[in-house]
């Protein structure tokens, strides 16, 4: 028998820390400056023929542009892992690991769903995460190896040119794969895959907030969900032992 969601009971839950939130939109900005800046690297367009060269800068700011941005991500990839160990239970580095049981029921329930765009009759409340699904958990450990494939070849094919102490920590990297080429081609591919990342990753969050209808997109400006009442009634159903409930989430 269905619920008619007018029969339902939410809580409004305290999920994404500010911190989260700051590193994720960050992170948003920094990938699209850098995927568009790096095209314009790997193609330049034929802007401004027959001008002087001393008129024809704009590559170079281009280029800066682009290497800020790496170190914007390059420190936004390291203080969301320290935030991994400090932050509150939904941005802890268990969140990204399907370690328990119930973590595989709700990779079930999520294939179930999200991919066979079936309906979880066995348990409509219980399945649902709070924070990141055991499945987008572990998808963004592959992307945390994609941004890490894409800093190791990026400082490397920096480093040359450069005299700053952080590419100099990565001079080890065009040697070892025998010259740029391969590292721009890796380089290149991580950027597609990405973007191919980021697309499903979109698709997925207002999907979610149209199915669930729980904030999914306002909760990462807000940091605030709806949570079913149910979902809070049985220690079965939390996704972890000591998980509170939604009136001592409002209070912390």
């Amino acid at each position: 028998m269905s619920t008619n969601k007018s029969d339902l009971s939410f809580k409004r839950v305290y999920v994404w820390e500010l911190p989260v939130r700051v590193f994720h939109w960050a992170n948003a900005l920094a990938i699209t400056v850098l995927a568009t800046t790096g095209f314009i690297i790997a193609n330049p367009p034929a802007l401004m023929s027959g001008a002087e060269a001393s008129d024809q800068f704009w590559f170079g700011t281009v280029r800066m542009i682009h290497f800020i941005s790496a170190y914007v991500f390059l420190a936004i990839m390291v203080l969301r892992i320290y935030w991994a160990f400090v932050g509150n239970r939904y941005a802890s580095w268990r969140s990204f690991l399907p370690l328990t049981k119930k973590a595989i029921k709700n990779i079930k329930h999520v294939m179930r769903v999200d991919v066979l765009l079936g309906m979880d009759k066995e348990d409509r409340l219980g399945n649902i995460a709070i924070g990141h699904n055991a499945v987008a958990g572990s998808s963004y450990l592959v992307m945390f190896f994609f941004a890490l494939v894409m800093i190791i070849t990026g400082f490397g094919l920096y480093e040359p040119m450069s005299d700053s102490f952080i590419p100099d920590l990565f001079a080890w990297v065009v040697p070892l794969f025998g010259g740029d080429f391969t590292v721009r081609l890796i380089h290149h591919v991580g950027t597609w895959l990405m973007i191919l990342f980021v697309i499903v990753h979109v698709y997925l969050v207002f999907y979610h907030d149209w199915l669930e209808g729980r904030g999914e997109v306002s909760s990462m400006f807000s940091g605030y969900k709806f949570v079913l009442t149910e979902r809070f009634k049985s220690k079965e159903n939390l996704e972890y032992d000591d998980e509170p409930t939604p009136e001592e989430e409002l209070q912390g």
